[in-house]
């Protein structure tokens, strides 16, 4: 399968996108001020994820609350399980890990599901910025601790991107 790819400048800085026939397989955060790269095997196809920039736009703007595009993330059995309980935490809610490990039925399991937060190859879409720690402050997080604070504050109405 041919994966296609763009950059999307978004309010929280370039994001490469990657798409094949299944569906959205990565989001990208640039790193240290630079665009992250694709791989050399994959088409650059602006085209092919306008749907995907579509919905992230809406969603920057404070129009859209819940992503319907087709996913495509790989992972092994455990973080897809994860990746899909992250999915169900509403617009605006935060959870902890330890929340996060109760809900996919294993509680002991914190720390494993933190892991699995942060392998989440589509950031945004599927929103580990959600997951925060048993304290309620903010822990790590792919595009770094500021995106994480202000895709929050987007989804709780706080802060306009757009």
């Amino acid at each position: 399968m041919t994966v296609a790819w763009t950059n999307f400048d978004s309010p929280v800085g370039s994001l490469l996108l990657a798409s094949d026939e299944a569906g959205l397989r990565q989001i990208h955060f640039a790193q240290n001020g630079h665009p992250a790269r694709p791989n050399p095997d994959w088409k650059e196809d602006h085209a092919a994820l306008h749907e995907t920039i579509r919905q992230l736009h809406a969603y920057f703007a404070g129009e859209l609350e819940s992503f319907d595009l087709p996913l495509a993330p790989e992972g092994t059995p455990f973080q897809q399980k994860v990746w899909k309980e992250l999915r169900r935490i509403a617009y605006g809610d935060t959870i902890s890990y330890g929340e996060l490990a109760r809900r996919i039925g294993n509680p002991n399991a914190s720390r494993a599901v933190g892991l699995a937060n942060g392998s989440n190859p589509i950031p945004i879409v599927i929103p580990c910025h959600r997951v925060i720690g048993s304290n309620g402050k903010l822990t790590g997080y792919g595009g770094g601790l500021p995106i994480k604070e202000k895709l929050l504050a987007l989804e709780k109405r706080q802060l306009r991107l757009l």
